[in-house]
């Protein structure tokens, strides 16, 4: 009930509610020279909503600020901070971050959800085929597991799904987060502390000397971690975690680019799992239609007759956008005999992209983009800003 509240209070609820209601992934405050932006980022693209007048901001800002724990008084310089709502009943985290501009401060809030529960590695959207591969890999007793792809591309939701698949009484399964996003059951999970002097690297070092029979890097970065990372994988531990790479034989460029030998990465890299993720149709307000000539001709589409391509009109449910909700996109490289060949050899990466397609035995981001707007689950132009053709 916010009746009683300060005005202040009730403003920065009102904002959260409707976020939340929204099922907004990030809240954008931001001071401009007459007015306050306030916009919500859904299925990744920002929406400007109703603001509040300039004159709240500061107490606005105060009052983000006291939440976050943060320091009230600081303005010049940059400041992050955490903190866990409990409203329209979910538990969300939010991280905050403030910095200033020639306005004032810019805040954003990431919220997460973590009463959504995790993902199974079924509902990711990933085709029947990899799904079976990616099961059949995530078994074996050692090696290195990576997914790639840039921030917000659902890395996270992909690793924790794998994570669920193999959570079970008889193994140690330690991660190693910045931060914690999900709290899985009988998984002991860490929290990164670069203040106390806590990095991937330190962390890493620290829980192998855990028992560990499953280790979850929340991301690898430098060199060290990719090196003790490797280690693991090498040492009898699955090893997985995520990398920033535009595909998945991107992630053996970035390996041997941070200095860790082809042989030494062939005989543990066991799987590479690219993504991005796309919107999907609005299923309130879907109609069939027959996407531009010019878009046809770009994913090269010759026999779309058979196509069953969707697009939504825009309605309430969906903001007017013609989309609702999103899926990933995936590209599934299992590092078989071909691949630890063509890594030792230190082939490049679209050769042994190249080689891999002509084998049969990678389905590109680029494929499966398509093959989700063919089937309409998406629409051929959001396809086309997800991935480069």
């Amino acid at each position: 009930d916010m009746a009683g509240e300060a005005p202040v209070i009730r403003i920065v609820n009102s904002i959260f509610v409707q976020a939340i209601r929204e099922g907004a992934s990030d809240i954008h405050i931001s001071p401009q020279q007459d007015n306050i932006q306030v916009r919500f980022r859904i299925d990744g693209k920002l929406h400007e909503v109703p603001s509040p007048s300039k004159s709240m901001f500061l107490p606005i800002a105060a009052r983000v600020k006291i939440l976050s724990n943060v320091d009230v008084t600081v303005t010049r310089v940059p400041q992050d901070g955490r903190f866990t709502l409990r409203m329209e009943n979910k538990e969300i985290n939010v991280r905050a971050s403030f910095i200033p501009t020639i306005y004032g401060e810019n805040i954003v809030l990431r919220l997460l959800d973590t009463s959504a529960g995790i993902y199974s590695l079924d509902r990711l959207g990933i085709n029947k085929e990899d799904t079976e591969k990616i099961r059949s890999v995530i078994t074996k007793p050692y090696g290195m597991i990576l997914s790639t792809g840039p921030t917000g591309s659902g890395k996270s939701t992909s690793v924790y799904a794998i994570l669920n698949e193999l959570n079970s009484p008889d193994r140690n399964i330690m991660t190693l987060e910045d931060p914690v996003e999900y709290r899985i059951q009988n998984i002991r999970q860490v929290q990164l502390n670069s203040k106390a002097g806590m990095t991937f690297a330190s962390g890493l070092r620290s829980i192998l000397r855990q028992d560990p029979d499953i280790i979850m890097v929340g991301e690898i970065r430098d060199a060290e971690t990719a090196a003790i990372a490797v280690q693991a994988a090498q040492t009898g531990h699955r090893v997985l975690s995520t990398v920033h790479t535009n595909n998945s034989v991107g992630a053996i460029s970035r390996f041997i680019d941070m200095g860790i030998e082809p042989f030494l990465l062939s005989s543990t890299l066991l799987m590479c799992i690219a993504q991005r993720l796309v919107r999907t149709v609005c299923p309130y307000c879907r109609e069939s239609y027959n996407p531009p000539e010019k878009v046809l001709t770009t994913w090269g589409v010759k026999n779309w007759d058979s196509a069953n391509f969707q697009r939504g009109k825009g309605c309430n449910q969906c903001l007017n956008t013609g989309y609702k909700g999103r899926t990933g996109i995936f590209e599934v490289l299992i590092c078989d005999e071909l691949v630890r060949d063509m890594i030792i050899k230190k082939k490049a990466a679209h050769e042994i992209s190249r080689k891999c397609i002509e084998a049969g035995t990678l389905r590109t981001l680029q494929y499966d983009a398509g093959e989700k707007a063919l089937k309409g689950i998406t629409t051929l132009e959001e396809a086309s800003s997800a991935v480069i053709m």
